[in-house]
């Protein structure tokens, strides 16, 4: 069973037959790359007693977050494995494999590499330096090491960005050749009102679901296919 939604999208890709349940986080078409699939998957709370009642083999789990859970969960003597939060593509590789090969499909790893690898090799190199700021609500943006930046250079792309808030005004001063920005939420908010401001309207964008960057999976090669268009 899963816990968290980075560690629900690998095991419903890797091995959905032996999900025992996921987080309700799961079924989210916003956050989740495998909301489809999860619809039809059960969910749990991310209580220990909630676990516990379904007696799992294996339970997945991200970094951060259910901690106080995982704690009694491993008291109890129940397998946890916590996924790291890769922040490039050779990360990605990495933990599919080691998941699949603990989940017992190796196979099924290989290929969600290969596929991912056949994506990052089908983007063409850029014809001249394009720089870009992968700019999020309240101006926060991606800076060198970050999944983003890695998705950035994937593509082409240089990054403009040393990691810090960009407000309006910040941004207007030394403007990208392109804006990447999330896809605009179900409902806006004064975070993400400045996103769409009049202001930067002039300078390019690419808008990119959230479901394919806020965890790092084989998926996140998506992302790059659509910055490279």
């Amino acid at each position: 069973m899963s816990l968290n939604l980075c560690s629900d999208q690998m095991l419903v890709l890797l091995a959905p037959e032996k999900v025992a349940a996921l987080s309700p986080l799961a079924r989210d078409p916003t956050l989740s790359f495998v909301a489809a699939r999860a619809a039809a998957l059960p969910v749990v709370r991310s209580s220990a007693e909630a676990v516990l009642r379904l007696h799992p083999d294996l339970v997945l789990a991200g970094a951060y977050g259910a901690q106080t859970t995982l704690a009694l969960l491993e008291q109890e003597e129940v397998p946890v494995w916590r996924l790291d939060m890769p922040e490039g593509f050779a990360a990605i590789r990495t933990q599919t494999m080691r998941l699949a090969d603990r989940l017992g499909v190796p196979e099924r790893g290989a290929a969600l590499v290969a596929a991912m690898d056949a994506v990052l090799r089908s983007v063409r190199p850029q014809a001249h330096r394009v720089t870009a700021v992968a700019w999020e609500p309240r101006g926060y943006t991606a800076g060198p090491g970050s999944l983003m930046d890695a998705v950035l250079r994937a593509a082409g792309l240089t990054n403009a960005s040393n990691g810090r808030r960009l407000g309006l005004e910040a941004l207007l001063r030394r403007p990208p050749d392109l804006l990447v920005v999330p896809a605009s939420p179900d409902f806006p908010s004064r975070a993400t009102d400045m996103l769409d401001s009049p202001a930067v309207a002039a300078i390019p964008r690419r808008t990119l679901p959230p479901r394919l960057t806020i965890c790092a999976g084989p998926f996140t090669a998506q992302a790059v296919a659509i910055l490279a268009r």
